[in-house]
């Protein structure tokens, strides 16, 4: 996620001396004690899988407990965005609120006339009506100058069109998050195995789009479902380490935090997330904050001031809204 966590620093055990170093260790029961296999460093994972099929795995801790999913990035034009209608369904608030919006669209007076009335409203037509009819007459015979600069003003018009057809190319062409979802649902899997058994199953979910899903569904195995350091997420501390005040801000949780949940709220359209965490927002500017206090140098001294200002209670309300809003749209998995 291009920040880094903290660095872990293991320090060697030192073998206590003994008497004659060149007599065996002895222990209580057998005789020569039993080399420590623990000591040794950890086998590294093999990432050859993932970086060739571009789908990564990746853990997510929330107040429920923690899971495994998977993530990818694609072009936004290469997708199709997961369909949230079923869940919006279930949600009784949302729901109703989209009935009130369809019946004030409806809501439109219509009047019905039969011919005689449709005839009388016609004659009746008074003088200030015809007056601005005929001012409109006027206004059509414009000279050849105004109809030069209407025709510049078109031309404006069609050059700004482009720029902005150049801009959505661009914004279709931007990467985006897919996560492993269906109909809106983020699914979280508790063991590395259910989740490669639902890899397999060939179930229906946003990732089976990708050209690369097939392959994996083949090759995948429990083992492989490792996610680096960097696509492991802890939601569930958040709200508490802010609660703890400015000076327990912990940077690599919040800023990684942060990241997480703006892709979660992209992928899985929770427009609700996406205001809270963009730019301007109050939830925004702590992120900057941090990352300025991350960075080091003069900008950590000025983020540091910046953080002094931002509230604890408020920051930590808007995150706890934050992380309800993305459990309740999560689909456990055993």
């Amino acid at each position: 996620m291009g920040n880094p966590k903290h660095t872990e620093v293991s320090v060697a055990r030192q073998s206590p001396q003994r008497p004659d170093a060149d007599e065996p260790e002895l222990d209580d029961t057998t005789g020569a004690a039993e080399p420590d296999e623990t000591d040794g460093p950890s086998a590294p994972v093999d990432r050859a899988l993932w970086d060739e099929l571009r789908i990564d795995p990746v853990e997510i801790a929330l107040p429920a407990g923690t899971g495994f999913t998977l993530r990818a990035y694609r072009p936004a034009s290469s997708l199709t965005p997961t369909d949230v209608t079923e869940r919006d369904l279930d949600d009784p608030f949302l729901a109703r609120r989209q009935v009130i919006e369809e019946e004030d669209e409806d809501d439109e007076t219509v009047v019905i006339l039969d011919e005689d009335l449709a005839e009388e409203f016609a004659d009746d037509e008074d003088e200030s009506t015809r007056r601005r009819r005929d001012g409109n007459a006027d206004a059509d015979d414009e000279d050849e100058s105004t109809r030069r600069r209407r025709d510049g003003n078109a031309d404006a018009d069609d050059a700004d069109d482009e720029a902005d057809e150049d801009a959505t190319d661009e914004a279709d062409d931007e990467e985006v998050p897919v996560f492993l979802s269906n109909q809106g649902k983020l699914l979280l899997f508790k063991t590395p195995e259910s989740l490669v058994s639902f890899i397999r199953s060939g179930a229906p979910n946003d990732l089976s789009q990708l050209d690369s899903w097939n392959e994996l569904s083949e090759r995948v195995e429990p083992a492989d479902i490792a996610p680096l350091e960097e696509d492991t997420y802890e939601l569930d501390l958040v709200v508490e380490n802010l609660r703890g005040g400015h000076d327990t801000w912990d940077s690599t949780l919040l800023i990684e935090a942060g990241e997480a949940a703006r892709d979660l709220s992209y992928a899985l359209r929770l427009p609700a997330v996406l205001d809270m965490l963009s730019a301007g927002s109050s939830l925004d500017d702590l992120d900057e904050a941090l990352r300025a206090t991350a960075n080091g140098g003069i900008g950590a001294f000025m983020g540091r001031r910046r953080l002094k200002k931002i509230g604890a209670q408020t920051a930590s309300l808007g995150w706890r809204t934050i992380v309800g809003k993305i459990s309740a749209v999560v689909d456990w998995r055993d």
